[in-house]
């Protein structure tokens, strides 16, 4: 494994937080760690700040192929993301300098508006009504037509993804091992004149997932990205794929995923 010795740190702009990521920064120098102040200059990105850091370092640096993510934690808050906190940073580098690294791959998706712009999404994307009124959405397989949604909205979410916003609808919770993604219903409309499938679905690596949006009035719905929301007017469609890009981090030994499930849900 090539040498990796460039870090960036992606963190908000805080006073107090620099403050305390000082001594952090003097031992990675210490460690014969270079600090670079520009993502692409990197080949380990490091986030600080919990889960929803993690997210925004990696869209944030564009889901970059050719570096190491890691996520590290302060110490009032956790992560499914983050196998370091402020705590154990010194842990991290021994770790990428004396050790073997294992090294996780998360699946992303890629999610294209319209037909025209792509976005990837680590965790999920979900497509939601701004109005009070359900949105109605036909839901296509492969091009074939599955069924028509009826109700808040819908979420497709990657297996890391899974723990998230998905599984507050009831979503099944995935091993990231398994190349998939998950389809869930937000406040589904069911009764005798419409019908949905009322559970979540999985689909296959190779599949195509395609959400047309019926043009009934519903027309700035807001598509979220991750914990990025977008309005955009007039929204026909979302064609969703498991992307043929993963996000690699550093994993410690003896914290597998479920291991992190475990420790945050039960």
């Amino acid at each position: 494994m090539p040498i990796r010795n460039n870090l960036y740190f992606y963190y908000p702009a805080d006073h107090d937080l620099e403050h305390k990521l000082e001594p952090l920064f003097k031992l990675a120098k210490d460690n014969n760690f270079q600090i670079v102040d520009n993502p692409n200059d990197a080949n380990v990105i490091v986030s600080v700040g919990g889960d929803g850091a993690f997210l925004q370092a990696v869209r944030k640096t564009g889901f970059r192929q050719d570096c190491l993510y890691t996520g590290i934690t302060r110490s009032n808050e956790s992560g499914l993301y983050c196998d370091f906190n402020m705590d154990n940073f010194d842990g991290m580098l021994h770790t990428m300098q004396h050790e073997e690294m294992e090294v996780r791959r998360f699946p992303v998706i890629d999610v294209q508006v319209n037909g025209e712009s792509t976005f990837q999404c680590l965790n999920e994307a979900s497509i939601r009504s701004t109005i009070i009124k359900s949105i109605v959405i036909d839901v296509h397989i492969d091009d074939k037509h599955f069924e028509t949604f009826r109700g808040d909205g819908l979420i497709v979410a990657t297996p890391t993804g899974s723990t998230g916003y998905n599984k507050s609808t009831q979503g099944a919770v995935i091993d990231p091992k398994i190349p998939c993604f998950q389809v869930s219903e937000i406040a589904s409309l069911n009764n005798n004149r419409y019908r949905t499938l009322g559970s979540s679905f999985v689909l296959n690596k190779d599949r195509t997932l395609t959400m047309e949006i019926v043009q009934d009035g519903n027309d700035y719905p807001v598509v979220g990205l991750d914990n990025e929301a977008y309005s955009i007017r007039n929204i026909q469609n979302l064609t969703v794929n498991l992307s043929d890009k993963v996000i690699k981090t550093v994993k410690l030994k003896n914290n597998s995923y479920w291991d992190r499930v475990k420790r945050t849900f039960l």
